[in-house]
């Protein structure tokens, strides 16, 4: 039998409250001084705290992060083989004001100890000594960096040396960084070495051991801006750049990424512009699960089955994110998207048969696929009876039919005109018998 189409009608959750502005929270009692900041949670990628993070800034020594990876990532990195200082890469850092290791000429140390030397201490010599091993030469490096880049889709990075030195061609934003970094992050080795205070560096064939610090004083209890649950990743600082910091912090269950960009050059604002986001995040922002994967969000009209008119949609996967302690679900709305205003059976469970955008204080805060919960068989008889439906309905039959009625008609035509020259031959001019014979 034919059913009836219901467009689906949208599901909305609303338990009435308080309104904060999504994605463009203000933290009250503190500024913030950097030119471009970003505040990110880890476990749902939601942005808590931004500014101008699509700016252009000069990275400095966030660079390194970049050059770190390709490092670890190179087919040549071998942690326990060793590396020998050059006196090229003396000649090129020389005069630059970067930070050196002090390696010596033919010194040799481990790669690893290279890592630690160029992510966690920032020596510009270093770098630039693993963008000639590594790369070939720093212009293969360099061009190496910027493959990395795109490959990461970093559309606002582009690099033009291996260390953050100044340059025009060096840049980046607040947002790529916090790209490049989350998947820094993945590599274990990264991971440890960004996030250590200290590191020996066993003696040298030139020198007696050694030990490096982090540039990162979040982490040093030593300093007076040790922020207990911060955790790497860099530094960087050239008076174009300002102070720069990319760190992450980890309490209770939550996990933050902060990225800070241009802060006065004289100052270290980088430092406290980072704990007091960190503290205000802690502070004020819990995990919320909007809607579980349990409940129906709403349904959609099914077409070809007898089992059912509708099928109920679920989300593909629970949805948490991060929002203020003092809100409530009253301004939380799921709208839904469906792919078609009815869907033709048979349909599979899982079947991603719309979306659902979570919308929080009039803001997109995320989107999830809306999937049928269970199977649902076709019928074959309402399927052949849609066949037969369209094949009389298509363009082709009713082109056809047309034609068919089209030489109908000029045979109807030809029939009529047939007739009408046999009826005139067949006309005889009537001459009276008695006529002929005169």
């Amino acid at each position: 039998m034919l059913k009836k189409i219901f467009l689906c009608f949208f599901c909305i959750f609303l338990l009435g409250g308080a309104v904060f502005p999504v994605k463009a929270y203000e933290p009250t009692g503190f500024d913030i001084s950097a030119k471009a900041a970003l505040l990110v949670s880890l476990d749902t990628g939601d942005v808590l705290y931004n500014k101008n993070p699509d700016q252009k800034v000069y990275p400095a020594s966030i660079t390194k992060i970049m050059t770190t990876i390709l490092i670890l990532e190179n087919e040549k990195y071998q942690p326990e083989a060793k590396l020998a200082m050059t006196e090229e890469v003396q000649k090129i850092i020389s005069g630059t004001g970067s930070s050196v290791s002090n390696l010596k000429v033919g010194e040799e140390i481990k790669q690893i100890d290279l890592v630690y030397f160029v992510l966690m201490s920032s020596f510009g010599d270093c770098a630039y000594l693993a963008a000639m091993y590594y790369g070939g030469s720093v212009d293969g490096f360099v061009a190496m960096m910027n493959e990395k880049a795109a490959e990461l889709g970093l559309s606002g990075t582009h690099y033009g040396n291996p260390v953050g030195l100044h340059d025009e061609e060096t840049y980046t934003t607040a947002n790529d960084i916090h790209t490049l970094t989350v998947y820094a992050l993945k590599n274990a080795t990264f991971k440890t070495v960004c996030e250590s205070l200290r590191y020996t560096v066993e003696a040298t064939n030139m020198s007696g051991k050694r030990t490096i610090s982090t540039t990162n004083f979040l982490q040093d209890v030593n300093t007076n801006y040790y922020y207990q649950y911060a955790h790497g990743v860099k530094t960087g600082y050239t008076d174009e750049a300002g102070r720069c910091l990319v760190s992450t912090a980890s309490y209770n269950g939550y996990n933050y990424l902060c990225v800070v960009m241009g802060c006065p050059p004289r100052e270290t604002r980088h430092f406290t512009d980072s704990s007091a986001l960190y503290r205000w995040a802690f502070n004020n922002f819990s995990f919320k699960e909007i809607a579980n994967s349990k409940e129906p969000i709403c349904e959609i009209p099914v077409n070809l089955s007898l089992e059912t008119d509708f099928a109920p949609l679920y989300f593909e996967k629970p949805f948490i994110t991060v929002l203020p302690n003092e809100a409530d679900d009253s301004t939380i709305v799921v709208k839904t998207h469906l792919k078609s205003d009815a869907v033709d059976a048979p349909i599979k469970k899982g079947d991603i048969l719309g979306t659902a955008d979570i919308v929080y204080a009039e803001e997109v805060i995320g989107t999830v696929n809306l999937v049928a919960n269970n199977d649902i068989a076709a019928s074959r008889l309402l399927t052949v009876f849609r066949a037969v439906k369209n094949f009389f309905g298509s363009i082709y039959m009713k082109l056809f039919l047309g034609l068919i009625a089209v030489l109908i008609l000029i045979f109807i035509l030809l029939c009529i005109r047939l007739n009408y020259h046999r009826r005139r031959k067949r006309r005889v001019k009537y001459i009276p018998y008695s006529n002929k014979k005169r």
